[in-house]
């Protein structure tokens, strides 16, 4: 046999390996010995594992034998390691456990016989709010109470580009009848249009029950969902919570309900009024959410060029600007690297995320 070095172009090692039955650490061996270039000897040769007798290997009746036994009715239904050991306890040794699995899978007796569901793919959701009452996303809390074991229910609803909690309830338990009345007030309240608003939400079971997006789709609200076990789909939520039970006086735990519902209220008043957001700028989410922080943001531009004005060595990197809200708010934000389909001018964000759902 003669090897001839370089190989063509077209011809990668496996392939060339594969066509003249040559194991490629033969290949790699005879390179590293810079002994390529020569003949190989038959002797020097050695061939592909599954192309060659091995000296261990189990004869053709033995393999048989193995294969009688496995096909048979006290251990067609049992596993090769369950086989194993099982005949290894009353005094009979075949074969090794990989064996056995080589030996059905050469006869095309091994897999999974039950019925599997098929494997899923899930759309990453992407969602962009402009404006407010656009994009909602809501979630559910848990609030211990001092009985161990008995927790309450907190739903909040929040408005996406503002971050204004447009609803919440507290109940004393989770399900999808209680999430639709809220859903359903919600609407009602501020007035939704059709098929003017996407509501987001986990994929717990009061957000995926049947009741609830029916009622969904009774009033044109799109509803998106985030990926099984990915906690950072519904960051503003999340991140919402946890401004809540990082407050001073939050209680580790509840007297009853109504102490949980007082308190509740004290808080999302607080948040709506008074909070000043980072992630608006330092305005606050009833500000940004009436369109009130653009008069108050001229309010803050003329106090800081006053104080630039006195003292101008104060601020090194020229006159301060007022942080403003962002125009634009974003979950899972399409990657600048990625191919973005041409979209026509008047298609609206849906149609995007459709578009790039079905892509990814």
């Amino acid at each position: 046999m003669l090897i001839q070095a370089p190989l063509p172009s077209l011809l990668s090692q496996r392939m060339a390996c594969h066509v003249l039955n040559v194991a490629r650490g033969t290949l790699r061996a005879h390179k590293a010995r810079d002994n390529f270039c020569g003949p190989v000897l038959p002797q020097q040769h050695r061939a592909k594992r599954n192309a060659c007798q091995q000296a261990n290997a189990l004869s053709i009746a033995e393999r048989e034998h193995v294969n009688d036994i496995l096909s048979s009715e006290a251990y067609c239904n049992q596993p090769p390691m369950q086989v194993y050991h099982q005949l290894l306890q009353t005094g009979q040794y075949l074969c090794s456990v990989s064996t056995m699995h080589r030996i059905l899978r050469e006869q095309a007796l091994q897999g999974e016989r039950r019925h599997q569901r098929a494997p899923q793919s899930h759309a990453i959701p992407r969602l962009s709010a402009a404006t407010p009452n656009e994009v909602w996303t809501w979630d559910i809390a848990k609030l211990a109470t001092q009985q161990r074991g008995e927790y309450l229910s907190l739903y909040v609803v929040m408005d996406l580009f503002s971050r204004y909690i447009v609803a919440w309830m507290l109940s004393r338990k989770e399900n999808s009848a209680l999430s639709s009345q809220l859903m359903q007030d919600a609407a009602q309240r501020y007035d939704i249009s059709a098929n003017s608003l996407t509501l987001h939400q986990d994929r717990g079971v009061p957000m995926t029950a049947h009741c609830y997006l029916d009622l969904l789709s009774e009033l044109d609200i799109t509803a998106s969902h985030s990926r099984p076990r990915v906690s950072n789909d519904n960051p503003m939520s999340e991140a919402q919570f946890k401004t809540m039970k990082y407050q001073p006086d939050y209680p580790r735990r509840f007297d009853d309900y109504h102490h949980a519902q007082a308190w509740c209220e004290d808080y999302v008043l607080w948040y709506n009024t008074q909070h000043h957001h980072s992630g608006l700028g330092g305005f606050t989410p009833q500000q940004v959410f009436t369109g009130e922080h653009q008069d108050i943001a001229k309010t803050r531009q003329d106090a800081l060029d006053k104080a630039y004005q006195l003292n101008p060595n104060r601020f090194r990197n020229g006159p301060p600007k007022v942080t403003h809200p962002p125009k634009i708010v974003t979950i899972n934000p399409i990657p600048d690297d990625a191919e973005v389909p041409v979209i026509e001018k008047g298609v609206n964000f849906p149609t995007l995320k459709k578009a790039m759902e079905n892509k990814h």
